[in-house]
């Protein structure tokens, strides 16, 4: 993978026949086929970072995220291709208790710890001072240098490589819909949209606390809206609908949806379509911005919940 050039993805179109009748048009951007654990926001987020980590001299990457995080994985396996240590800072000071059965238990751990990733488990009380000047000297004391990448990966740096993520062909749709976690995909698109185009974001959180955040990286545009009708109760809360829409959505299209952002993003368009939300005869672009490792963790909780549910 390289992190020096720009990369294109496919537009796909999809057809579904719970919408047969309704005149709206379709596609999804293929985010998702980058890289099988960079792909998607993760590379887009990572590329620009990655660059100025190197243009400093740096040789280690730390950033920061939950047991589940898509950014953890993603920054232990970019790191390893550019050859770069990586540091995780971990919320959970229980899960370093007992490191062998916590990486047993948890697929992204174990993945990113298998790229090479090293960890540092802390309580979540003070993992809420992780920007803090003091936090970090408190890391460097015990990691050395590194470059740090904020939690979720959003920065300016981010966000310029977000600003990647439309092409002149996507010029033609008057929606373009993306998942919102910590707000700088939606940015990068909402700054490289046309006029015409209206920006559609779909949280996984619930609280409206990413608005502030979004327009301080958009340049205060106004072309944008968040749809926070569709978080399922917050992130990584679910419903059996959820998982039953995202299976028949794969069935149907081949193409996977992960449960924490694009399946509920899908779930919310669809939605929005049949209830008239999005005008008929709207052409829309969905933004897929992978993170379908984490449907492995995903299953694996449900499976100790003891639940029939499954994400195929």
């Amino acid at each position: 993978m390289n992190f020096n050039t720009q990369i294109s993805t496919k537009n796909q179109g999809v057809v579904l026949p719970e919408l047969s009748g309704i005149d709206c048009q379709i596609t999804i951007k293929r985010e998702d086929q980058i890289h099988p654990l960079v792909s998607g926001n993760k590379f887009r987020k990572l590329k620009y970072n990655i660059q100025e980590a190197v243009k400093q001299k740096h040789t280690k990457l730390l950033t920061f995220g939950g047991a589940f995080s898509n950014h953890i994985l993603a920054t232990a396996a970019a790191g390893n291709l550019k050859h770069l240590q990586t540091v995780g800072v971990i919320r959970g000071d229980e899960l370093g208790k007992d490191v062998a059965k916590t990486l047993a238990n948890n697929s992204t751990l174990r993945k990113a710890s298998e790229y090479g990733m090293k960890f540092e488990f802390i309580s979540r009380e003070y993992y809420q001072d992780k920007t803090k000047p003091q936090f970090i000297e408190t890391l460097q004391e015990k990691h050395g240098d590194f470059y740090s990448i904020p939690e979720g990966g959003t920065n300016e740096l981010a966000v310029k490589g977000c600003e990647e993520i439309l092409e002149k062909e996507d010029y033609q749709f008057d929606y373009i819909c993306s998942c919102v976690g910590t707000g700088g995909t939606i940015s990068g698109i909402i700054n490289s949209a046309q006029k015409h185009q209206k920006i559609l974001g779909f949280p996984a959180l619930k609280g409206g606390f990413l608005r502030d955040e979004i327009q301080r990286y958009s340049k205060f545009k106004d072309n944008w809206e968040l749809i926070s009708d569709y978080h399922f109760g917050g992130y990584g809360k679910y419903t059996d609908e959820l998982i039953h829409f995202i299976n028949r959505f794969k069935k149907i299209t081949q193409i996977p949806l992960d449960p924490i952002y694009t399946g509920k993003m899908m779930y919310g368009v669809v939605n929005m379509i049949k209830n008239k939300l999005i005008p008929a005869g709207s052409k829309i672009l969905i933004v897929h911005t992978g993170g379908l490792q984490g449907i492995d963790g995903f299953n694996e909780l449900l499976m100790k919940k003891k639940s029939d549910l499954k994400i195929f």
